[in-house]
């Protein structure tokens, strides 16, 4: 009788804080997702802060399984194509990371922001540390050492991208998400450009049954007319870690 009686009031007891945390999180679900949108926004700015529009790309998908493209972007300045930024997220040490990766034009990275990470204080959380210097010398964190890289250059960790000390696993990590999304980027705009280039070899007055007159908005994306405006070239400093 007192086994059911202690069973009866765990299972009360659990009831209740379920529909607490129920209720906390119906509260807060809608504030945490502004706050996650205002950090995307003001990270994408940051990235390429010339840019004028963001426009998101539909279907672009991860060739990776356990690697997500959870949003896209087409980013534009007055409708010049500057390039391409990614939202990824894949497992790492600690759980799943997210990052937000740009591509410019030049096929290098423009830049890379964390949006989400759990890892070791000290160790794999010394990704997203702006005073964590992979390079001391030039003063260059772990994400900063990726701006200006060329998506056609190795990406080996402790060979051709700095690792973080005792934090092999996340280095490895996050590199894989960052080349990932690259890669994808850049299939991505040479796509655009061939379907460009197939459109400018249509005979004057060609369209498909149906269609409407084309309006141009600007170069396509990649496109070799495409301007990168004033896009961060590879040289970009690195000074403080972005």
């Amino acid at each position: 009788m007192k086994k059911t009686k202690l069973g009866l009031i765990l299972m009360l007891y659990a009831s209740i804080a379920c529909a607490s945390l129920a209720v906390v999180y119906a509260f807060t679900k809608d504030s945490i997702e502004r706050q996650s949108e205002i950090q995307l926004q003001a990270s994408l700015k940051d990235i390429f802060p010339q840019a004028t529009a963001f426009d998101v790309v539909e279907n672009l998908t991860s060739p990776e399984p356990n690697i997500k493209f959870e949003t896209a972007y087409e980013v534009k300045s007055d409708n010049v194509p500057l390039g391409l930024a990614i939202k990824v997220s894949g497992p790492s040490y600690g759980g799943n990371a997210t990052l937000l990766v740009g591509i410019d034009l030049h096929r290098s990275i423009a830049g890379v922001r964390i949006m989400a990470l759990n890892d070791t204080p000290g160790l794999g959380m010394n990704a997203s540390n702006p005073t964590y210097y992979v390079d001391k010398a030039k003063k260059v964190t772990f994400l900063g050492q990726f701006e200006g890289k060329f998506l056609t250059d190795p990406f080996e960790v402790k060979k051709d991208v700095a690792a973080i000390t005792a934090a092999t696993i996340t280095s490895k990590s996050l590199t894989k998400l960052i080349k990932t999304a690259g890669d994808a980027a850049i299939a991505y705009m040479d796509q655009k450009v061939m379907m460009a280039s197939m459109e400018d070899e249509k005979p004057t007055g060609e369209t498909s049954i149906g269609a409407s007159p084309a309006v141009s908005t600007g170069s396509p994306i990649g496109a070799p007319g495409a301007s990168a405006g004033t896009a961060k070239e590879s040289a970009r400093p690195q000074a403080g870690g972005k």
